[in-house]
């Protein structure tokens, strides 16, 4: 395999996990960052160890030598971000949520697609471990069929009105930011459901501070989500098979832990890996690069926009809207 050159757009917190994680991704280089400042972009790329720092994105996207670009701006930002790279020829995996609602996300998949260039969602858990494992399970039966999921992502987050996650213009709220993280979990289990009901509390800048989902499918099957930045929970899921109960977590969106509970005994399965968890999703990437792929066949733009058309249903029910 031949080493990939990395470009990062937008150095927020999340970004330096993903650098940090590059690092230990065999042929992957973090070659170049980008922000909109170069004072940010020189002290990034010294902590990371990055050849260039660019003070503006476009500097970023016109560099010929970076191979893929990893997209951690706000999510209001990532449809004009991603198709500019895409414009540019170089793959692009782009944090999610993917973009603000599906007619974005159509564009860019669109974009990718006309200028056969590789896009992808960074939905990182989709890549970990443990749902691998759970997804193993429901493919082979191995414990029945799923009847019942309960997932949570809930932080207090100390409400600031200018800050990103309560600001409706930055497509704040706790639904796209973390409630993308038990909706996923659904419909990766359970496929898209018959029927979807919510209700929100919504903060004084018009965003939700809190969210509840409930998911119907057939043969009584549910999926009890919830979202908050409202208050801390450990952030568990559940997943209930006729024959056992899969418990995920704490912090399930990102754990190396899950225990098998049956009638008789309980198994503790722990996958014990060493970085935080993007090496996974970066590893995938460069696979689909090697093989010449422009579509991640783990997650493809099918689940992508199957998963925000479901976000979108739900802010239509509660009446959440962006500006």
């Amino acid at each position: 395999m031949k080493t990939y050159k990395w470009g990062i757009l937008g150095l927020g917190k999340i970004a330096h996990k993903f650098a940090n994680d590059l690092q230990t991704v065999k042929n992957a280089e973090l070659y170049a960052v980008g922000s909109r400042t170069q004072n940010k972009a020189d002290e990034f790329a010294t902590k990371h160890k990055a050849s260039k720092a660019y003070g503006s994105y476009e500097q970023l996207i016109k560099d010929p030598d970076i191979d893929v670009v990893y997209i951690a701006t706000p999510h209001v930002f990532h449809k004009a971000n991603t198709i500019a790279v895409l414009k540019s020829g170089k793959a692009v995996l782009c944090e999610k949520a993917f973009a603000m609602n599906h007619n974005e996300v159509e564009d860019m998949i669109r974009t990718a697609q006309d200028n056969h260039v590789f896009l992808m969602e960074a939905l990182w858990t989709n890549f970990m471990p443990t749902i691998k494992t759970i997804k193993e399970f429901q493919d082979k039966k191995t414990y029945g069929n799923i009847k019942n999921i309960q997932a949570e992502f809930c932080f207090k987050a100390p409400f600031d009105p200018n800050k990103r996650l309560f600001n409706p213009k930055l497509g704040g709220g706790s639904l796209l930011d973390i409630g993308i993280y038990p909706v996923y979990l659904a419909l990766k289990l359970l496929g898209k459901p018959n029927h979807i009901s919510a209700e929100s509390k919504l903060s004084t800048t018009g965003v939700d501070l809190e969210t509840k989902i409930v998911f119907e499918y057939n043969n009584n099957v549910k999926a009890d989500l919830f979202c908050s930045f409202d208050q801390t929970r450990e952030n568990f899921a559940f997943i209930e098979f006729e024959k056992a109960k899969i418990k995920l977590g704490p912090r399930f969106h990102e754990t190396d832990k899950l225990s098998i509970v049956t009638n008789d005994k309980t198994i503790d399965r722990d996958f014990n890996y060493q970085a935080k968890g993007y090496h996974f999703e970066i590893a995938h990437v460069q696979e689909c690069l090697e093989q010449g792929f422009t579509e991640s066949p783990l997650m493809p733009f099918e689940f992508s926009l199957e998963l925000i058309k479901t976000l979108d249903k739900i802010r239509a029910i509660v009446g959440l809207e962006y500006e």
